[in-house]
């Protein structure tokens, strides 16, 4: 009942103040609320009491027990410094980045816009962090441990692609300590050359390379939702042959199909990748590709569309190990982890 009415009071919040905002500002106004919620004892405390996800929902996975399968997915949380306040929101998991070696501004502003009527974003940020060294201090001061953390890593912008290797390696080394798990983010739009390291051949290296500078981290590889079926089977089964323990599926869209605003306006927002709700039903798809091609025990999280508790077991059901959103979280508000925890607690309890 109080996530309901919390939510649809964010509802009203959203459209009478969040929406006439630019939208990256207003994310920045969410940051400092939930870094607020994670430093204020009493704050933190109110959260967790509404938040905290039942028992019966712990997971377990990549040689961890997750508090809920249920976690947020990277670009929410650039640098590491939001992980106390998201965890005391009820996410099982929380996955910082894309961080890099190096700071790095991103790409021009503005660059991220909002597709309310779809429930979709078009964002091309161009990982913009303030790098390794940064999100280390950060995940070294956390005061809490309510969600794991994964660190999404790449490569700077300035890096040339034949040296990418190098900074995937670095990334790893830096952060490994401090990371549950590590994924290598070679599928974003938004940096140049970048996708272009699905393929095999390149891929193979950077795989193997930050294998073995993550030691004993579990280390997953996050895809496009635009590959090719059989290029989805190949990578599953590269990933596989080097010992990875997982792969992330998937990253945001460079297709704008299908939305029902009109083309003109999303032309008009310019090049990025597409996340939300239009994602569901291909993220879905690269699911059960993967999940066919990969062994049992592989971890596959599950992420793109993701919206609410049904979004969620219909991945689990499909294959996924653990589920991530990000998109709603800016549509639906502070509680959507709860709400999503107690649909799940709810639809395993009683089927509804």
């Amino acid at each position: 009942m109080i996530t309901n009415i919390a939510r649809a009071g964010y509802g009203i919040v959203f459209d009478l103040v969040f929406r006439r905002m630019d939208t990256e500002a207003a994310h920045s106004f969410a940051a400092k609320v939930i870094r607020t919620v994670g430093q204020c004892g009493m704050l933190r405390a109110a959260a967790l009491a509404v938040s905290r996800p039942a028992a019966s929902l712990q997971t377990r996975a990549l040689g961890r027990t997750f508090a809920s399968p249920f976690g947020l997915a990277a670009g929410f949380d650039k640098n590491g410094d939001m992980v106390d306040g998201l965890g005391a929101l009820g996410f099982g998991h929380v996955e910082i980045g894309t961080v890099t070696p190096l700071a790095q501004p991103g790409n021009p502003k503005p660059r991220l816009f909002r597709i309310v009527p779809d429930r979709a974003l078009i964002n091309r940020m161009g990982f913009n962090n303030k790098g390794t060294e940064a999100a280390h201090v950060a995940l070294a001061g956390r005061q809490h441990r309510d969600a794991l953390v994964g660190v999404n890593i790449g490569k700077n912008k300035d890096t040339p692609v034949e040296d990418a290797v190098s900074d995937y390696v670095k990334a790893a080394v830096a952060l490994r300590d401090q990371a549950d798990y590590l994924v290598i983010n070679v599928s974003s739009p938004n940096t140049p050359g970048l996708r272009g390291l699905q393929e095999l051949d390149s891929l193979e290296p950077i795989l193997r390379a930050t294998k073995d500078a993550a030691g004993d981290v579990p280390l997953l590889v996050k895809i496009a939702p635009d590959l090719e079926d059989d290029a989805i089977r190949k990578i599953g089964e590269l990933a596989t042959s080097v010992g990875l323990a997982g792969v992330v599926a998937t990253n945001t869209t460079i297709a704008r199909t299908p939305l029902t605003t009109s083309a003109r306006i999303v032309e008009a927002y310019g090049a990025g990748g597409l996340s939300g709700r239009p994602l569901r039903a291909r993220s879905l798809e690269v699911l059960k590709v993967l999940r066919a091609a990969v062994p049992e025990e592989m971890c596959i999280i599950a992420v793109g569309g993701v919206r609410d508790h049904h979004d969620v077991q219909a991945r689990l059901d499909a294959g996924a190990t653990l589920v991530q959103g990000y998109t709603a979280f800016l549509y639906e508000g502070p509680l959507w982890a709860a709400s999503i925890n107690r649909g799940l607690e709810r639809l395993r309890r009683t089927g509804r």
